[in-house]
């Protein structure tokens, strides 16, 4: 079910990071027995990034944006240009432990299955920092902040749904990312983009999945945190949050939603978090894009005869752990 696997790394200025993740990578690529490759698709670093690569990496593929474009476009070019049938996307920060794939494998004799991700945990510590992910509702709004893993590992031998993969370590069916689009550039630069599209997968019919027996480690938000500063993050963060919900409410939710907008900006107003309003006008600027993106998932839910909605895929989520002891 898994003929090669292409590894596909979104970079901006990760030069430092190289010699701790791609030897990990190269390493656990080596010990399988599947042909694979390794891409790097470089946002305009102003580091040494490429330099480096060309001397010390040769026979990774590079490609280079013509103009710094985001986590999105750099990941759509990487997977289009990938040979292989399976894809990891993995950001430049992270480390594989040497049987990363033993356990994911598996997942992929299910037709339906779109993706898996792993465990995630710090580069220097044994802090779980991603578990599955549980969806919930503050009022209408969706809310994806909630991690959870089973207390009895044995629950989890044969996975957990996850909302979303994380854009850190997402292991995928290229066939069906390319069939959903890949990710929407509505959300660069950073930010939604990995919920946007397993929502749609889920929504679609496939399914994700968490891997409580696979690991990686992970230094937080370096790129961003290099390239940006905290309220230009915290803006684009609470735009890609309405356009989350603007693309995946429907009817009354959509509308309710909307209306809890009103007393929720508001809010913020009044705690003097000025950032909120210039992410509301970028959200309404960005009106006419999220009215195509909704069409554009119409007409391929008629395609493959399948159109849950947000409510539906929670449903179908909590569903699957019904009796069992849970930890946040």
């Amino acid at each position: 079910m898994v003929k090669g696997i292409s590894v596909v790394i979104p970079n901006y200025n990760g030069a430092h990071l190289f010699g701790d993740t791609l030897p990990t990578v190269i390493q656990v690529l080596a010990a399988l027995d599947l042909p694979s490759e390794v891409i790097i698709v470089d946002d305009c670093s102003t580091d040494n990034s490429l330099l480096l690569l060309q001397k010390n990496y040769p026979d990774i593929k590079v490609l280079v944006n013509p103009k710094n474009s985001g986590f999105s476009v750099s990941s759509n070019k990487g997977i289009a240009a990938a040979i292989h049938d399976k894809v990891l996307l993995l950001n430049s920060d992270v480390k594989l432990t040497p049987d990363y794939f033993n356990h994911q494998f598996k997942y992929f004799e299910r037709p339906d299955t779109f993706g898996v991700m792993s465990r995630i945990e710090g580069w220097s510590d044994n802090k779980i920092q991603d578990g599955a992910k549980l969806p919930s509702f503050h009022g209408a709004k969706l809310k994806t902040s909630a991690n959870y893993l089973l207390t009895e590992e044995k629950q989890m031998e044969d996975g957990l749904y996850t909302m979303y993969l994380s854009g850190a370590n997402a292991f995928l069916d290229k066939d069906k990312f390319l069939l959903l689009g890949g990710f929407n550039t509505l959300f660069s630069p950073f930010y939604s983009e990995d919920v946007d599209l397993s929502l749609r997968a889920w929504r679609l019919g496939f399914k994700c999945y968490y891997d409580y027996n696979s690991l990686c480690r992970h230094q937080v938000s370096t790129s961003i945190r290099a390239k940006a500063k905290k309220e230009y993050v915290q803006t684009i963060y609470d735009r890609n949050k309405m356009i989350l919900n603007a693309l995946h409410l429907e009817g009354t939710a959509r509308f309710l939603w909307y209306l809890q907008l009103i007393p929720e900006t508001i809010g913020r107003l009044l705690s003097l978090r000025w950032h909120y309003v210039r992410s509301l006008q970028m959200f309404v600027k960005a009106r006419q894009e999220i009215k195509k993106s909704r069409v554009a998932l119409d007409e391929l839910a008629k395609l493959l005869g399948c159109r849950k909605t947000v409510r539906e895929v929670a449903h179908l989520i909590s569903s699957n752990i019904p009796g069992k002891k849970i930890d946040f």
